[in-house]
Protein backbone atom coordinates (compact mmCIF):
# COMPACT_ATOMS: atom_id res chain seq x y z
CA UNK A 1 0.00 0.00 0.00
CA UNK A 2 3.05 2.70 0.86
CA UNK A 3 4.19 1.82 -2.57
CA UNK A 4 0.85 2.84 -4.19
CA UNK A 5 0.22 5.31 -2.62
CA UNK A 6 3.92 6.86 -3.61
CA UNK A 7 3.46 5.77 -7.25
CA UNK A 8 0.51 7.51 -7.25
CA UNK A 9 1.94 10.70 -5.60
CA UNK A 10 4.68 11.00 -8.33
CA UNK A 11 2.03 10.13 -11.13
CA UNK A 12 -0.29 12.58 -9.99
CA UNK A 13 2.75 15.29 -10.22
CA UNK A 14 3.22 14.82 -13.84
CA UNK A 15 6.58 12.59 -13.72
CA UNK A 16 7.90 9.70 -15.53
CA UNK A 17 7.84 6.21 -13.96
CA UNK A 18 10.92 5.18 -15.20
CA UNK A 19 12.14 1.39 -13.97
CA UNK A 20 15.02 3.46 -12.18
CA UNK A 21 12.26 5.23 -10.29
CA UNK A 22 10.38 2.26 -9.55
CA UNK A 23 13.38 0.82 -7.51
CA UNK A 24 13.82 3.74 -5.81
CA UNK A 25 10.54 3.69 -4.68
CA UNK A 26 10.16 0.75 -3.88
CA UNK A 27 13.48 1.22 -1.39
CA UNK A 28 11.56 3.67 0.28
CA UNK A 29 8.63 2.36 0.73
CA UNK A 30 10.91 -0.68 2.40
CA UNK A 31 12.43 2.11 4.39
CA UNK A 32 9.02 3.66 5.63
CA UNK A 33 7.53 -0.19 5.88
CA UNK A 34 10.61 -0.89 8.65
CA UNK A 35 10.27 2.39 10.28
CA UNK A 36 6.53 2.31 10.85
CA UNK A 37 7.27 -1.21 12.75
CA UNK A 38 10.52 0.02 14.99
CA UNK A 39 12.76 -2.04 12.90
CA UNK A 40 15.24 0.71 11.44
CA UNK A 41 17.32 0.95 15.32
CA UNK A 42 21.37 -0.41 14.80
CA UNK A 43 22.25 -0.56 18.29
CA UNK A 44 21.38 -4.22 18.74
CA UNK A 45 22.78 -4.91 15.49
CA UNK A 46 26.09 -3.43 16.73
CA UNK A 47 26.11 -4.53 19.84
CA UNK A 48 25.47 -8.13 18.11
CA UNK A 49 28.29 -7.34 15.63
CA UNK A 50 30.50 -6.43 18.50
CA UNK A 51 30.18 -9.74 21.06
CA UNK A 52 30.57 -11.84 17.45
CA UNK A 53 33.56 -9.83 17.16
CA UNK A 54 34.78 -10.42 20.82
CA UNK A 55 33.68 -14.51 21.09
CA UNK A 56 35.66 -14.91 17.48
CA UNK A 57 39.23 -16.43 18.72
CA UNK A 58 41.56 -16.23 15.64
CA UNK A 59 45.60 -15.82 15.32
CA UNK A 60 47.20 -14.15 12.17
CA UNK A 61 51.01 -13.78 11.58
CA UNK A 62 53.18 -13.25 8.56
CA UNK A 63 54.80 -16.12 7.32
CA UNK A 64 57.41 -16.66 4.52
CA UNK A 65 56.06 -17.43 1.41
CA UNK A 66 57.96 -20.85 1.27
CA UNK A 67 56.42 -21.83 4.54
CA UNK A 68 52.68 -21.61 3.25
CA UNK A 69 51.23 -25.19 2.84
CA UNK A 70 50.36 -26.11 -0.95
CA UNK A 71 51.63 -23.01 -2.05
CA UNK A 72 54.74 -23.09 -4.31
CA UNK A 73 56.75 -20.15 -5.92
CA UNK A 74 57.79 -21.43 -9.52
CA UNK A 75 61.34 -21.22 -9.85
CA UNK A 76 61.88 -19.36 -13.32
CA UNK A 77 59.49 -17.07 -13.25
CA UNK A 78 59.04 -16.29 -9.37
CA UNK A 79 54.99 -16.92 -9.67
CA UNK A 80 53.16 -17.90 -7.03
CA UNK A 81 51.13 -20.94 -7.27
CA UNK A 82 48.19 -23.29 -5.71
CA UNK A 83 49.44 -27.06 -6.12
CA UNK A 84 45.90 -27.07 -7.61
CA UNK A 85 46.15 -25.09 -9.80
CA UNK A 86 42.81 -23.09 -8.81
CA UNK A 87 42.32 -20.23 -6.80
CA UNK A 88 44.77 -17.54 -7.91
CA UNK A 89 48.24 -16.99 -8.54
CA UNK A 90 50.60 -13.65 -8.02
CA UNK A 91 52.43 -12.92 -11.24
CA UNK A 92 53.98 -10.00 -12.85
CA UNK A 93 52.49 -7.47 -15.23
CA UNK A 94 54.55 -4.93 -17.47
CA UNK A 95 52.07 -1.77 -18.49
CA UNK A 96 53.25 0.57 -20.98
CA UNK A 97 51.16 3.50 -22.53
CA UNK A 98 48.97 4.20 -20.05
CA UNK A 99 47.67 8.01 -20.92
CA UNK A 100 46.75 9.78 -17.99
CA UNK A 101 48.15 7.84 -15.07
CA UNK A 102 50.61 9.32 -13.07
CA UNK A 103 53.25 7.52 -15.13
CA UNK A 104 52.39 6.00 -18.34
CA UNK A 105 54.68 2.50 -17.56
CA UNK A 106 55.61 0.44 -15.25
CA UNK A 107 55.80 -3.02 -13.70
CA UNK A 108 53.99 -4.63 -10.40
CA UNK A 109 53.35 -8.21 -9.26
CA UNK A 110 49.00 -8.86 -9.30
CA UNK A 111 46.81 -11.46 -8.36
CA UNK A 112 45.65 -13.57 -10.98
CA UNK A 113 41.94 -15.06 -10.65
CA UNK A 114 40.23 -15.22 -14.43
CA UNK A 115 37.56 -16.74 -13.13
CA UNK A 116 33.86 -15.73 -12.18
CA UNK A 117 32.77 -15.39 -8.31
CA UNK A 118 29.88 -14.62 -6.86
CA UNK A 119 28.36 -11.94 -4.32
CA UNK A 120 25.23 -12.65 -3.22
CA UNK A 121 22.85 -11.39 -0.53
CA UNK A 122 19.53 -13.16 -0.33
CA UNK A 123 16.25 -11.02 1.12
CA UNK A 124 12.74 -12.01 2.25
CA UNK A 125 9.76 -10.67 3.92
CA UNK A 126 9.30 -10.95 7.36
CA UNK A 127 6.26 -9.94 8.61
CA UNK A 128 5.99 -7.71 5.63
CA UNK A 129 8.94 -6.08 5.89
CA UNK A 130 11.62 -6.44 3.36
CA UNK A 131 14.68 -8.05 4.94
CA UNK A 132 18.41 -8.81 3.56
CA UNK A 133 20.76 -11.61 4.81
CA UNK A 134 24.22 -10.67 6.04
CA UNK A 135 27.59 -13.18 7.27
CA UNK A 136 29.62 -11.51 9.84
CA UNK A 137 32.44 -13.04 8.02
CA UNK A 138 35.96 -12.97 8.83
CA UNK A 139 39.18 -12.55 6.46
CA UNK A 140 42.69 -12.85 7.56
CA UNK A 141 43.59 -9.36 6.01
CA UNK A 142 41.53 -7.24 7.71
CA UNK A 143 42.03 -4.58 10.55
CA UNK A 144 38.24 -4.46 11.91
CA UNK A 145 37.43 -8.76 12.61
CA UNK A 146 34.47 -9.72 11.82
CA UNK A 147 32.50 -7.72 9.11
CA UNK A 148 29.13 -7.73 7.70
CA UNK A 149 29.80 -9.46 4.32
CA UNK A 150 27.08 -10.74 1.63
CA UNK A 151 24.84 -13.88 2.35
CA UNK A 152 27.54 -15.63 0.14
CA UNK A 153 30.78 -14.80 -1.43
CA UNK A 154 32.41 -17.52 -3.30
CA UNK A 155 35.10 -18.17 -6.20
CA UNK A 156 34.34 -20.51 -8.78
CA UNK A 157 37.37 -22.78 -6.95
CA UNK A 158 35.36 -22.39 -4.23
CA UNK A 159 32.24 -23.90 -5.21
CA UNK A 160 33.79 -26.31 -6.86
CA UNK A 161 35.32 -27.06 -3.66
CA UNK A 162 38.97 -27.16 -4.85
CA UNK A 163 39.60 -26.62 -1.24
CA UNK A 164 38.42 -30.35 -0.01
CA UNK A 165 36.15 -28.35 2.40
CA UNK A 166 32.27 -27.96 2.30
CA UNK A 167 30.78 -26.28 0.28
CA UNK A 168 29.80 -22.39 0.71
CA UNK A 169 26.41 -21.45 2.87
CA UNK A 170 23.41 -20.85 0.71
CA UNK A 171 24.92 -21.87 -2.97
CA UNK A 172 22.44 -22.89 -4.39
CA UNK A 173 20.24 -19.83 -4.26
CA UNK A 174 22.84 -18.23 -6.25
CA UNK A 175 24.55 -20.95 -8.81
CA UNK A 176 22.85 -21.49 -12.08
CA UNK A 177 21.07 -18.37 -12.83
CA UNK A 178 19.36 -18.14 -9.21
CA UNK A 179 17.18 -20.59 -7.14
CA UNK A 180 14.51 -17.24 -6.07
CA UNK A 181 13.26 -14.23 -7.86
CA UNK A 182 16.75 -12.61 -9.30
CA UNK A 183 16.17 -9.09 -8.50
CA UNK A 184 20.05 -8.05 -9.45
CA UNK A 185 22.71 -10.33 -11.30
CA UNK A 186 25.36 -7.87 -12.89
CA UNK A 187 29.34 -9.20 -13.61
CA UNK A 188 31.98 -6.49 -12.18
CA UNK A 189 35.46 -5.84 -12.28
CA UNK A 190 37.13 -6.24 -9.30
CA UNK A 191 39.57 -3.60 -8.31
CA UNK A 192 42.18 -4.13 -11.11
CA UNK A 193 44.64 -2.28 -9.95
CA UNK A 194 45.85 -5.34 -7.74
CA UNK A 195 43.52 -8.55 -9.67
CA UNK A 196 44.37 -9.17 -12.89
CA UNK A 197 40.96 -10.40 -14.98
CA UNK A 198 39.46 -10.71 -11.85
CA UNK A 199 35.42 -10.51 -12.29
CA UNK A 200 32.46 -11.39 -9.63
CA UNK A 201 28.87 -11.71 -10.07
CA UNK A 202 26.50 -9.25 -7.90
CA UNK A 203 23.24 -10.85 -7.39
CA UNK A 204 20.66 -10.12 -4.97
CA UNK A 205 17.71 -12.99 -4.58
CA UNK A 206 14.44 -12.89 -3.22
CA UNK A 207 13.34 -15.95 -1.76
CA UNK A 208 9.37 -16.34 -1.10
CA UNK A 209 8.37 -15.13 2.46
CA UNK A 210 6.74 -18.49 3.68
CA UNK A 211 10.08 -20.15 2.73
CA UNK A 212 11.86 -21.18 6.12
CA UNK A 213 15.79 -21.31 5.85
CA UNK A 214 17.64 -22.24 8.89
CA UNK A 215 20.04 -19.40 9.73
CA UNK A 216 23.64 -19.72 11.11
CA UNK A 217 24.81 -18.35 14.16
CA UNK A 218 26.78 -15.71 12.31
CA UNK A 219 24.01 -14.31 9.91
CA UNK A 220 21.67 -11.85 10.62
CA UNK A 221 19.20 -10.28 8.59
CA UNK A 222 18.38 -6.50 8.41
CA UNK A 223 15.89 -4.22 6.89
CA UNK A 224 17.39 -1.74 4.10
CA UNK A 225 17.14 1.29 6.71
CA UNK A 226 19.43 -0.52 9.15
CA UNK A 227 21.48 -1.02 6.25
CA UNK A 228 22.04 2.43 5.04
CA UNK A 229 22.89 3.21 8.57
CA UNK A 230 25.38 0.59 8.70
CA UNK A 231 26.82 1.58 5.62
CA UNK A 232 27.85 5.04 6.97
CA UNK A 233 29.79 3.65 9.89
CA UNK A 234 33.44 2.80 9.75
CA UNK A 235 34.54 -0.96 9.41
CA UNK A 236 31.11 -2.79 9.80
CA UNK A 237 30.13 -3.31 5.88
CA UNK A 238 32.75 -5.02 3.93
CA UNK A 239 33.38 -3.96 0.79
CA UNK A 240 32.49 -6.66 -1.30
CA UNK A 241 28.60 -6.10 0.01
CA UNK A 242 29.19 -2.48 -0.24
CA UNK A 243 29.25 -4.12 -4.04
CA UNK A 244 26.43 -5.68 -4.34
CA UNK A 245 23.85 -3.33 -2.83
CA UNK A 246 25.55 -0.75 -5.00
CA UNK A 247 24.33 -2.46 -7.80
CA UNK A 248 20.62 -2.28 -7.62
Amino acid sequence: MIKEDILNLVKNGGHLITEEVTILLEDLAHIINAQDKKLDDVTPILNWLEGKRKSYAVKVEEIGIKNLDKWHVEEKTGNIFHESGKFFSIIGVKVEGAKGREVSSWTQPMVKQEECGILGILCKKINGVMHYLLYAKYEPGTIASLQLSPTLEATESNLRRTHGGAKPLFAEYFENGGNGKVLVSVVEVEDPGRFYHKTNRCMIVEIDEKENIEIPEYFIWLTLPQIKKLLKIDNVINALARCVLGSR
